[in-house]
């Protein structure tokens, strides 16, 4: 199939890639043309692994193409992505829709031919009947059909998760293009079950419902964190036990920081908005982000906790400062606010994280990137599990650390506690 995906962030450069490895058609179209300029050559901008690999196997057999020239691809293609950012607009806490509208005037002048329009952006309830009504003139008559199909997509795990999914939510009334769209995802479908026909705006809401119920899940299980500590339980013995209920299930019942990213913050907060637009009052939604915000001074309490009231000069090293493993991303991590916090205080900052030095920091006097984990770790006061990355799940902390009192503050809860008391190590996680 000729397909054509408009933008190439995360959810477009993913989407069109893995598509075209399936045999299709792709044009991948960005604006910004020092990007595509870059993806032509193979070079991708975001860090995700085996993506580049498969964006320069596709471009070597001619399977995907990238452009800036909305106007043709759109023109040369049956099938069109909207994969466009839906940024939280600060004043109403509503998903920013323009850049969604500005997608589709530019598809309603290049209706040359019968095209399904396929929204893959995180939208609120609604958006695809405004998309219809902006494309809808006498001319477009009978020329188009407005699908919502979005992404379920993690970062870090988002090639895995395109070709192994477990649904596939395609929301359209329309019998016939159900049935394209279908036959597009056909390789994909192991069992009839994960290919999910319903409503149009059902769908819309199928993304944010997930979003915010995984949210309530980190929310839930960081705020038993708390009781676990003040009770001497240990919360993974708490997450372990409630997640072998199958009706529950052990995902997302990890304690640590607040949530981040690019979707929880934004989407539970445009899900409220969507709700009291339609006179609904979402409390446990509400909660969540609630118990979210208070959870963003945990870290702060802990660590002068551990090194005291007064930080100045005290070298603290971060291991990870992104969100999550996986990926580059930074959006709402708790470091973003963490290190500049500490850096008022005087401290020595250092941070060692695998995606490379962050421009976040960089006019931060105290703060200080290393390449090496040794390097960053090397006589500091305080050890910061940031991340969970692979390669911080093994320290051998007293070789790297070089001093008799060694403190690890493991935001992720990697270690064991009786290995860390026998090692004469002052440790500190969360809910334990």
């Amino acid at each position: 199939m000729k397909l054509c995906i408009i933008g190439t962030g995360y959810v477009g450069l993913v989407s069109g890639t893995c598509f075209a490895e399936l045999g299709n058609n792709v044009i991948c179209v960005d604006k910004d043309k020092e990007k595509i300029k870059n993806l032509k050559s193979g070079k991708i901008p975001i860090f995700e692994p085996g993506l580049e690999e498969l964006v320069k196997k596709n471009i070597k057999h001619n399977r995907i193409k990238f452009s800036s020239d909305i106007n043709s691809s759109i023109k040369r293609s049956n099938i069109i992505f909207i994969c466009v950012g839906t940024p939280i607009n600060k004043k109403t806490n509503n998903a920013d829709l323009k850049y969604v509208f500005q997608v589709t005037r530019s598809i309603k002048n290049n209706l040359n031919k019968y095209k399904i329009i396929v929204n893959k952006s995180t939208v609120p309830i609604t958006t695809g009947d405004k998309i219809e009504k902006i494309l809808m003139n006498k001319k477009n008559r009978n020329k188009f059909e407005v699908v919502s199909n979005p992404e379920f997509l993690r970062e870090g795990d988002a090639i895995r998760d395109f070709f192994y999914p477990d649904r596939v939510i395609v929301g359209t009334n329309n019998k016939r293009t159900n049935r394209i769209i279908k036959s597009l995802y056909l390789p994909l479908i192991k069992k009839e079950s994960r290919y999910f026909n319903t409503s149009r705006r059902a769908a819309e809401l199928i993304k944010y419902a997930s979003n915010a119920f995984l949210a309530t899940k980190i929310s839930y299980i960081n705020e038993l964190a708390n009781l676990c500590e003040k009770s001497s339980v240990d919360v993974k013995d708490v997450s372990k036990g409630i997640g072998l209920d199958q009706r529950i299930g052990e995902r997302f019942l990890r304690a640590g920081p607040s949530y981040g990213g690019s979707c929880f913050p934004k989407d539970t907060k445009a899900l409220i908005h969507t709700a009291d637009k339609f006179k609904v009052n979402l409390s446990i939604v509400k909660s969540t982000i609630k118990a979210n915000e208070l959870r963003k001074n945990l870290p702060v309490n802990k660590i002068h906790k551990i090194l005291g009231k007064n930080l100045k000069n005290k070298k603290i090293t971060f291991l990870g400062v992104t969100f999550k493993p996986g990926t580059d991303d930074m959006r709402e991590s708790s470091s973003i606010k963490l290190i500049p916090y500490l850096h008022k205080k005087n401290a020595k900052i250092r941070y060692y994280e695998p995606t490379g030095e962050k421009k976040e920091f960089n006019k931060l006097k105290n703060v200080k990137f290393f390449t090496n984990i040794e390097d960053a770790c090397n006589s500091s006061d305080l050890i910061i599990i940031h991340t969970e990355w692979n390669e911080f799940k093994q320290l051998n902390f007293k070789k790297i650390i070089r001093k008799k009192k060694i403190n690890v503050f493991d935001m992720r809860n990697l270690y064991s506690l009786k290995k860390m008391k026998k090692n004469k190590i002052n440790y500190f996680g969360i809910g334990r």
